[in-house]
């Protein structure tokens, strides 16, 4: 062992204070305390990430249907915005034993997950958690990586953020298998996961990246109406012959407003947002053009700007973001002049929703329960109108959180009600099946929004019920869970707006029955019926919104709430968590 000489010593004290001074240190070492294999005894030099730019610079090429001139990313001052977080107050029980071991089993589950996926997919889009491979359905661009960057941050796992922030940082998005990617997909996971990286975290470099990816996605509307197709296809791009799509689902290209808006907003650049606010105008000079006037279908001609020609109308699959996407844009702009036409058009939809498309469920429950709601699907027939149909969506159970916070910023009392009963409806389906899961597409007894539904086993087996499944449950059409965080991203706003400590509860009966129901020897899989008693079969798939969303919602709601206040970010589809400025 060397001696350092007392001769020495101060010019080492010297550099080390020049160092720390330079680059920053900080304790490794989480709020709840990690696994043991992630705490440090000592300071570790807060590393700092080098962008490595992609060997294709998107910037550069050429625009094939240029515009004269671009609109502007909303400025001046911003609306004072009413509080959408209770307030909890001093005396919130933030620390009380059962809730941090609620918090810590949630963080080993994130860690187990992310452990395995280092161990066997590293830079690959996706983990396979039964045979412990990979696979890349998004380009190969480490698509679970990026995703839970933002969930490494917020969990205090620092040494791992800043090591998959590095090779994140290092991708090369100009080199891929596959001839082009999904634009939506792309958009929701790898931007919005870059953007919200770079706002919780304040690194440079993943700005850079994001920009970077940003000038590649938005060659996507380099089409002759500027709209974007559902596809972004390199070497059509390349040669200007990419056009808008026909029959595109409707949340496509209209789900990408606040990835778009944030880079704009980080970068100055208005071409980006100037790049959405087309596709906002076209929804707002359409939405009293379709079969339902007010909403939009659930695929769109995006090519020649028509509505009209589907006649299906949902909140799940195929439209789900274009609606949770308008409250969430007025915030993201702080209520500024732009923003009025999203609450224009998010009030005037919703009073659809609400009058068409939401149902009570005729189910066994106690009738002093708080009331629950679910979502179904209309379909508009030109003779006998609209006509509901009692299917639900896990996906739809993201709009309690809509309603909620649709509801605290524009100041409307009913859909605070409302959002309450949808995100009630989806927690009370989790526990009515064996797995302590609900399916991801299934069918119900229904009545009216506002009429009495008292229980009538004779008009549920008239009806078709499955007697083999909850009562008032007619099918599961698709019995599968695929590991989905709609249902608690919908408790965990109805916690943090009320502060409403059984939630909590709720919550951590979901979080045990997912856990029972997917765990593998290596992480957590999707479940091929969540309707049998037992062993449920395993799908062999882990989505990147695992550890994105699912992980993470049930991590908030058992830690402080200002832990990403919703008073400060606003989180994206992907619950990236966007600074609010």
């Amino acid at each position: 062992m060397a001696i350092i000489r007392r001769s020495r010593a101060a010019p080492l004290l010297a550099l080390a204070v020049t160092l720390f001074l330079l680059f920053g240190l900080e304790w490794s070492v989480p709020v709840s305390g990690p696994p043991t294999s992630y705490r440090t005894a000592q300071k570790l030099k807060k590393p700092r990430l080098h962008f490595t730019p992609s060997s294709f610079n998107w910037s550069a090429a050429e625009q094939w249907y240029p515009i004269a001139t671009l609109a502007s990313l909303p400025t001046g001052p911003p609306t004072q915005l009413p509080k959408v977080q209770h307030e909890f107050g001093t005396h919130h029980p933030r620390k009380d034993p059962v809730t941090e071991a609620r918090r810590r089993a949630v963080l080993d589950a994130f860690v187990r997950s992310w452990e395995s996926y280092k161990r066997f997919a590293w830079l690959e889009d996706e983990l396979t958690p039964v045979g412990a491979e990979f696979k890349n359905p998004f380009g190969g661009w480490a698509a679970t990586m990026v995703d839970a960057l933002d969930t490494l941050w917020m969990m205090d796992l620092k040494e791992d953020f800043y090591k998959a922030a590095q090779a994140v940082v290092d991708i090369d998005f100009s080199k891929t298998d596959e001839s082009g990617v999904n634009l939506f997909e792309t958009t929701i996971r790898h931007l919005g996961g870059l953007l919200s990286a770079y706002d919780l975290s304040g690194e440079p470099a993943l700005l850079s990246k994001a920009r970077e990816l940003g000038d590649m996605l938005y060659m996507a509307f380099d089409t002759p109406n500027r709209m974007p197709g559902f596809w972004l296809t390199f070497e059509d791009a390349k040669n200007g012959i990419q056009k808008a799509g026909t029959s595109d689902p409707s949340a496509a290209p209209t789900s990408m407003s606040m990835e778009f808006t944030r880079l704009a907003q980080l970068t100055g650049e208005d071409k980006y947002y100037d790049a959405i606010d087309r596709v906002r105008a076209f929804l707002e000079r359409s939405q009293e053009d379709s079969h339902l006037p007010g909403m939009w279908p659930s695929q769109i001609n995006f090519a020649s700007q028509s509505v009209r020609n589907v006649n299906t109308f949902t909140i799940g699959a195929l439209a789900d973001s274009l609606y949770e996407y308008l409250p969430k844009m007025y915030v993201l702009l702080s209520g500024r002049a732009g923003a009025k036409s999203y609450e224009k058009m998010y009030r005037r939809a919703m009073d659809i929703v609400a009058d068409r498309l939401l149902f009570k469920p005729m189910v066994k429950r106690d009738p002093e329960d708080p009331p629950i709601l679910f979502a179904g699907t209309v379909y508009v027939h030109h003779e006998a109108g609209p006509h509901l149909n009692g299917e639900g969506q896990h996906l739809s159970c993201f709009a309690g959180g809509m309603f909620l916070l649709g509801g605290k910023v524009f100041g409307i009392k009913e859909h605070l009600r409302i959002g309450e009963a949808l995100a009630r409806g989806c927690g009370w389906a989790y526990g009515a099946f064996p797995t302590g899961v609900m399916p991801e597409i299934f069918n119900m007894v229904k009545c009216g929004a506002e009429e009495e539904c008292e229980w009538d086993e004779a008009r549920w087996k008239e009806e078709g019920g499955d007697a083999r499944l909850p009562p008032g449950f007619i099918n599961a059409r698709d019995p599968r869970y695929i590991l989905r965080p709609e249902a608690i991203e919908s408790i965990f706003i109805l916690y943090r707006v009320t502060g409403d400590e059984s939630l909590r509860d709720i919550a951590w009966d979901m979080f045990q029955g997912i856990v029972k129901s997917t765990k593998t020897q290596y992480a957590y899989s999707a479940i091929a019926d969540v309707t049998v008693q037992g062993e449920t079969r395993k799908d062999d798939s882990m989505e990147s919104f695992w550890l994105a969303e699912t992980l993470k919602y049930f991590y908030l709601i058992f830690s402080p709430p200002d832990l990403i206040s919703l008073d400060e970010y606003v989180l994206n589809t992907e619950a990236h968590p966007f600074k609010r400025t």
